[in-house]
């Protein structure tokens, strides 16, 4: 079923039909993964040479090649799963091009040929590349956000909506009013997944009670920054429309007419799958006037990031859009009272979004039944570093950073020992191996002196310097400092000139002294969360890796160590 035969009129229960019953007539689905990581090891190729394949075979009408989102394991793409109609799914890593032709000759067509009852087994030479759906990396995942992400064509509305995509729109529009949607994400415990964790609800109910005059924006920040991170790409990469319909339902809940996708430029794939979606949704009368033949009345546009961190913040981001140098001004007021062109708007983060549409079909209560009692739902989290299985995954709040990294993630190879993970990028802090029972959620990080961040992951081993990871990461937020106040500019530069002396084995004792001083006063004073969490990394280190510092210091001797 093609776009052109929805133009003039569009109902979800007939599409999500058709596209159901369309789907259904393929007894193989091959799903190749083509987010941004496996394309960079040749998945484009992958896909074509499955595509050509299957043509050869004169396969068309039973078997469908689809280029999908992140399947999570990064580190072993391009990956490839193959579903064949009731038998068990086989997931392949690393493919090369010959190996894509005879998945189709080898494993495709005598599965296809089979009849009820018989098996057969995959030669030796492919099963070489099979990888385990049995893995714990899989088994112990909760998926939430990333549920359809690697399963489903990110590029076709249609397949969206027959996996029940733009139900939840549909929902609040005709049954509920926008203080009931408010309350129901209220209810659901979601806190903003962008790093801050202010609760959801509590922003969209502020920004509702503002009277509206003239409008309201809604904005997605979609500008992830910190080194490592990259699940909001691989969610607009994998399931754009989930994002939209997020978005949509918050500009219903906040009263606002317009929404602003801000991304950043370096992420392609992601930005071209947006606005491709954003065109299906247009063509289809999911957005402009009287959307789904309601009063609602909603458009949006994708706005590009330069590559600035502070861009994160809020207002260096509403800057940003503006045409303004992004750089973040005092608060109050708030956004939510005075933001986009000083009028109310609502900032939500990538993955926030995306599970709005799941608590408004499912519940408050299912939400909230996942994580702890002040951190509901799941986390995304990118996996990386030194860990055996390094990827993407999503897991309940509250999960020990035993179970993420020694579990799905199979823990540090090469024989080394784990020495600390690093949540929470340029503003978090490292969490030493002997905490690996700290539950990961805002509060417990918090405590440690860590933060969630959006959800970068780093798993370091014991070979790693935590002066040298402390200068990487307060050298990265220097250098991404828009310099607007003098805290944040001079103490963090400051800090970093202590710091380097101290690797040089030039320090003292008074140096350690003064990064806590300045570290101090950054928190205190600076502008935005640049400044104020840029210590963390020093601070962490210092408290957890103290030893580390004395001993590169001139006026510390290795029998002073101990006493300290």
């Amino acid at each position: 079923m093609a776009d052109t035969d929805i133009d003039k009129r569009f109902d979800i229960h007939e599409i999500a039909k058709a596209k159901q019953a369309e789907l259904q007539r393929f007894r193989c689905n091959i799903y190749c993964c083509h987010s941004t990581g496996c394309k960079s090891s040749g998945s484009d190729d992958i896909i074509d040479l499955l595509k050509a394949a299957v043509v050869e075979h004169g396969l068309e009408g039973d078997v469908r090649v689809v280029a999908t989102g992140c399947m999570g394991l990064c580190a072993q793409g391009p990956l490839v799963r193959v579903e064949i109609n009731g038998q068990k799914d086989i997931l392949y890593k690393r493919i090369e091009p010959l190996v894509a032709r005879l998945i189709i000759t080898e494993h495709v067509v005598p599965a296809l040929k089979l009849s009820e009852g018989e098996s057969f087994e995959i030669p030796p030479f492919l099963a070489e590349h099979i990888l385990s759906l049995d893995l714990p990396f899989f088994t112990k995942q909760e998926k939430v956000v990333l549920k359809d992400a690697g399963h489903m064509d990110p590029e076709d509305i249609q397949e969206y909506i027959a996996r029940g995509g733009y139900l939840a729109l549909e929902k609040v529009l005709k049954t509920m009013t926008p203080a009931q949607v408010v309350d129901e994400i209220k209810r659901s415990g979601l806190r903003g997944r962008g790093g801050g964790g202010f609760p959801t609800g509590v922003k969209w109910e502020l920004a509702a009670k503002v009277p509206t005059i003239d409008e309201k924006f809604i904005i997605c920040n979609g500008d992830e920054g910190d080194p490592g991170a990259y699940m909001d790409r691989s969610i607009l990469e994998g399931d754009p429309h989930s994002v939209i319909e997020g978005m949509m339902i918050a500009a219903y809940a906040i009263g606002a007419t317009q929404g602003w996708f801000y991304v950043r430029a370096e992420y392609p794939l992601a930005v071209e799958r947006l606005e491709k979606a954003i065109k299906a949704c247009k063509k289809n009368r999911l957005l402009g006037n009287n959307i789904m033949g309601t009063d609602f009345s909603f458009n949006m546009e994708v706005r590009l990031g330069a590559g600035a961190f502070v861009c994160g913040e809020e207002t260096a981001l509403i800057h940003s859009i503006e045409g303004k140098r992004g750089t973040p001004r005092p608060r109050p007021p708030y956004p939510t009272d005075r933001g986009l062109w000083d009028k109310p708007s609502c900032v939500n983060n990538v993955e926030t979004f995306g599970n709005i549409a799941k608590i408004i079909l499912k519940g408050a209560d299912w939400f909230s039944s996942f994580g702890t009692e002040t951190s509901k739902g799941t986390k995304v989290f990118a996996l990386t570093g030194q860990v055996e299985h390094s990827g993407l995954i999503e897991v309940p709040m509250g999960t020990t950073i035993n179970e993420i990294v020694n579990e799905i993630g199979g823990g540090v190879p090469n024989g080394r020992k784990l020495k600390a993970v690093q949540t929470g990028g340029p503003s978090g802090g490292v969490i030493p191996a002997e905490k690996l029972d700290l539950p990961v959620c805002y509060d417990e990080l918090k405590k440690i002196g860590s933060i969630m961040g959006s959800g970068g992951m780093i798993v370091m081993d014991d070979s790693s310097d935590m002066v040298n990871i402390a200068d990487f990461y307060l050298d990265f937020t220097v250098d991404e400092s828009c310099g607007k106040c003098a805290p944040c500019r001079i103490g963090g530069k400051q800090m970093l000139l202590l710091l380097e002396k101290i690797k040089k084995g030039r320090g003292t004792r008074a140096d350690l002294d003064n990064l806590k001083r300045i570290a101090t006063a950054m928190q205190k004073a600076s502008l935005c969360g640049l400044g104020q969490t840029a210590p963390n990394p020093v601070l962490s280190t210092l408290r957890f890796f103290e030893k580390e510092y004395l001993d590169k210091l001139v006026d510390a001797k290795p029998a002073q160590v101990g006493e300290n």
